[in-house]
C-alpha cells in the first residue's frame, strides 16, 4: 500500500481505485478490530465531531486544528462518529481518515456514530453515493464491516469521556461500555443504542427520545455518572450546534462538539473542535465552512427528510 501516494489522490477528491478500496478497507478492518470498545487516548488531543460527507470542510478542519505528526507529544485526534452520510464527499470522508489511521494508528482514534450503520447509510446517502462512485454496492458492505470494529467510546487520561451520543439507563460506569459487543450492526434499543443515539436535555432523569431511539437523559443522571467514574468531562456530538460547540446544563463536565459547517450546505453554522492539553485545560476552535462548494441546485444526499440530524 501506498499510503502517501493514495493521501494526496482523495485530497484531490478522487476516490481510490476498487481494488485500492478493498485493500484499505480491509486493512483497516484488521487494525480497528484490535482496539478496545472503550479506546484509551493519551494528551493532548483534538476532539472533532459530526463530519457528513463534508470533505472540503475536513480538510479545513486539519488547516485550523493542525496535520497529524508521528513525533511524541504530539496532538491525538479523536473523531466522534457520524463520518458519512448528508454531505456529497462521504466516500472521501471515511477513505482519508481510514488512510491516516493507518499511516498514524495511535495518533488517531474513530468511534462509531449512528449513521456508521447498514440502515441509517441506505436511508440517507452514503449506499447510493459507494453504488454510484465504484458501480456496486460491494465497498459499501466493506464500510459496514468497518463501522462493525469501530470504538464505541474513547477514555482521555482516564478523566475524558467520548461518546457519539449520550449516556444510557443501563450503563452506570465505563467498564459496562468496555463488555458490550460491538461487532455487529447497532440495535434498535439497548445501551449500545443509546450510547449513539441519546441527547441531553433539561429533564428529570430518562425521557424516551422522540429520535425513535436513545433516552433524553437531564443533569442530575449526568453528574451521577461522572461522579461514579471520576470523571471530568464528557464530550460528545450527534447534535447540530449553531455555534460549533455548547456546554449543557450550565457547567462544563458535559459539552457538544459540532464539526459540519454550514451543515448540509444550508443551515449556516459554525463547527468545532475540542483541545485538551497536557493539564486538562479546554479551548474550542471555531470554524467556518470552505466556500462555494457546491451549487445552488445540488442537493444532500438523503432520501429522508424527516430525520434531521
Amino acid at each position: 500500500m501506498n499510503l502517501d501516494a493514495w493521501e494526496e489522490k482523495v485530497r484531490l477528491v478522487q476516490p481510490l481505485e476498487m481494488k485500492e478500496m478493498q485493500l484499505l478497507l480491509r486493512t483497516a478492518v484488521n487494525l480497528l478490530i484490535e482496539e478496545s470498545n472503550v479506546q484509551g487516548v493519551h494528551l493532548p488531543v483534538t476532539i472533532c465531531g459530526d463530519i457528513h460527507g463534508q470533505f472540503l470542510d475536513l480538510l479545513r478542519l486539519f488547516e485550523v486544528a493542525g496535520e497529524i505528526r508521528r513525533e511524541t507529544g504530539s496532538m491525538n485526534y479523536i473523531f466522534l462518529g457520524d463520518l458519512v452520510d448528508r454531505g456529497r464527499n462521504s466516500v472521501e470522508v471515511l477513505t482519508f481518515l481510514l488512510i491516516l489511521k493507518l499511516k498514524y494508528p495511535h495518533k488517531i482514534t474513530l468511534i462509531r456514530g449512528n449513521h456508521e450503520t447498514r440502515q441509517v447509510t441506505t436511508m440517507y446517502g452514503f449506499y447510493d453515493e459507494c453504488a454510484e462512485k465504484f458501480g456496486t454496492v460491494e465497498i459499501w458492505k466493506l464500510c459496514t464491516e468497518v463501522f462493525d470494529c469501530m470504538p464505541i467510546a474513547a477514555l482521555i487520561e482516564g478523566k475524558s469521556l467520548c461518546i457519539h451520543g449520550g449516556l444510557s439507563p443501563e450503563i452506570r460506569s465505563v467498564d459496562q461500555i468496555r463488555l458490550l459487543n460491538r461487532r455487529q450492526e447497532i440495535p434498535n434499543e439497548g445501551p449500545f443504542s443509546d450510547l449513539v443515539w441519546s441527547d441531553p436535555e433539561n429533564v428529570d432523569g430518562w425521557v424516551v427520545s422522540q429520535r425513535g431511539a436513545g433516552f433524553l437523559f437531564g443533569a442530575s443522571v449526568t453528574q451521577e455518572f461522572i461522579h461514579r467514574n471520576r470523571l471530568n468531562l464528557i464530550a460528545r456530538a450527534h447534535q447540530l450546534v449553531h455555534e460549533g460547540f455548547k456546554y449543557h446544563f450550565d457547567e462544563e463536565y458535559l459539552c457538544t462538539v459540532w464539526s459540519a459547517p454550514n451543515y448540509c450546505y444550508r443551515c449556516g453554522n459554525l463547527a468545532s473542535v475540542l483541545r485538551i492539553y497536557e493539564d486538562h485545560s479546554c479551548e474550542f476552535v471555531v470554524f467556518k465552512e470552505v466556500e462555494a462548494q457546491i451549487t445552488l441546485s445540488d442537493e444532500p444526499r438523503t432520501k429522508e427528510p424527516a430525520y434531521f440530524l
